[in-house]
């Protein structure tokens, strides 16, 4: 145990100087802290080859648990910070520390990275949530206030009692999305929440090649994103003290294309205007200020990067929309440092069956294990070097069948919202 939870390091034959601490993603709150174990430093949350690869490499591997589930950026900044020491004073000082994580751990890995430039000298993001709480609960209230007014009267959407009683009205939620997809005016509705957000087309199960898989993504997409408004924003809203999350002054009709407002006219015969009227007539929803300043305080990460960032998300992510990739991008610009980031996006083939889904590019952290270290090696590359890597540098690193596409792009955060969210 270190400082309150478990950890793991790991030392290769021949080190090569350089220190890897990992960060792992979101734990569901409420487990038992005595069974809480450490994410193995060995490896990526689903393959402990990575680990073994990076190994071979002559990386120095650390990874740790931290003292609390859920969302859990705090413990998990605290916990990298105690590891590194703790490597420090019993093995040595790294000539290099690279810390990366996935998708809550990214979150993680970017504030290490902005906050101790002294130590960090490099991070990777894994479909990371690079906007932080505020932002993606405030995303996902536009998805719970569009079902509650289009789909759901009697779904809650904050001041959720625990975990427990916003899991009853996920599960609720589910069952009344499924019984909307078979009809063609709901299945309308759900494009329409779906579009408001640019909430992916796409799945790892589903690829959108028909009207059937679009409806089936679209369905999969906002229940996802109905997830993190209830589960995950209890587990907030008991962090910070309050909902930190609001709509007031959405105009969610500017969200809407007019090819999105053609496309849901032909599905709904002609609604859409309706729809909209509702969604602009809806009562809103008012943040509490003193927790959406303790939530921005606690895990919002300000894009002042002072060392190399390379970032990586599938396109089609319906957990941690890719749109958190342009966030970040656009608070590092703000700050001076767009020499610091380098972002890359992976998408999936034209189709793939539903079983067993995309290979890589659609689904949330859907990489293949050679992207995955690929990352890694393409940091190493930009720190030792000191040039930021090209397009053609990414490819070398990510190799021929990771889907990496550099003429894909993030879209934008969804209108309306401001830098703090």
């Amino acid at each position: 145990m270190l400082a309150g939870a478990p950890y793991q390091v790991v030392l290769p034959a021949h080190w090569n100087g350089t220190l890897l601490i990992y960060s792992h993603g979101y734990r569901e709150p409420g487990g038992d802290s005595a069974n809480r174990v450490a994410e193995p430093a060995l490896g990526w949350a689903t393959d402990p080859q990575i680990g073994q690869e990076l190994l071979a490499q002559g990386y120095a591997l650390a990874g740790s648990a931290y003292t609390a589930d859920g969302w859990a950026v705090v413990e998990g900044v605290s916990a990298d910070e105690e590891l590194y020491r703790s490597f420090r004073d019993d093995i040595g000082t790294p000539q290099r520390v690279y810390v990366w994580g996935d998708s809550l751990g990214g979150l993680i890995s970017v504030m290490l990275a902005e906050r101790h430039p002294d130590v960090v000298t490099g991070a990777v993001s894994l479909c990371g949530v690079l906007a932080g709480a505020v932002p993606n609960l405030d995303v996902a209230l536009d998805v719970e206030y569009a079902v509650k007014t289009l789909l759901w009267p009697g779904l809650k959407l904050t001041g959720f009692t625990d975990v427990a009683e916003a899991q009853q009205y996920l599960d609720e939620a589910t069952r009344q999305l499924d019984a909307a997809a078979a009809t063609p005016v709901g299945a309308a509705k759900l494009q329409l929440i779906a579009d408001l957000v640019d909430a992916p087309s796409k799945t790892r199960r589903f690829d959108g090649g028909d009207p059937a898989s679009r409806v089936a993504a679209s369905v999969e997409s906002v229940n996802t994103l109905l997830g993190v408004g209830t589960t995950i924003r209890a587990d907030v809203e008991r962090r910070v003290g309050g909902n930190p999350s609001t709509n007031v002054g959405i105009d969610y009709t500017s969200r809407v294309s007019s090819a999105e407002h053609a496309d849901i006219d032909l599905l709904s015969g002609g609604r859409t205007d309706q729809f909209l009227a509702a969604l602009a007539g809806g009562t809103r929803v008012r943040a509490d200020p003193a927790a959406r300043a303790q939530a921005l305080a606690v895990d919002g990460p300000t894009g002042r990067l002072a060392v190399p960032l390379v970032s990586i998300h599938t396109l089609y992510d319906p957990l941690v929309l890719s749109q958190n990739e342009s966030w970040y991008a656009a608070a590092v610009g703000r700050s001076g440092g767009a020499r610091m980031l380098r972002r890359n996006v992976t998408v999936p083939p034209a189709t793939y069956p539903v079983d067993p889904g995309a290979p890589y590019g659609a689904g949330h952290c859907n990489f293949t294990p050679q992207t995955v270290t690929g990352a890694i090696d393409l940091l190493d590359q930009w720190v030792r070097s000191r040039t930021t890597p090209d397009s053609t540098a990414a490819a070398t690193a990510f190799g021929p069948g990771s889907g990496l596409d550099p003429t894909a792009a993030t879209a934008p955060w969804p209108a309306g919202r401001t830098v703090d969210g």
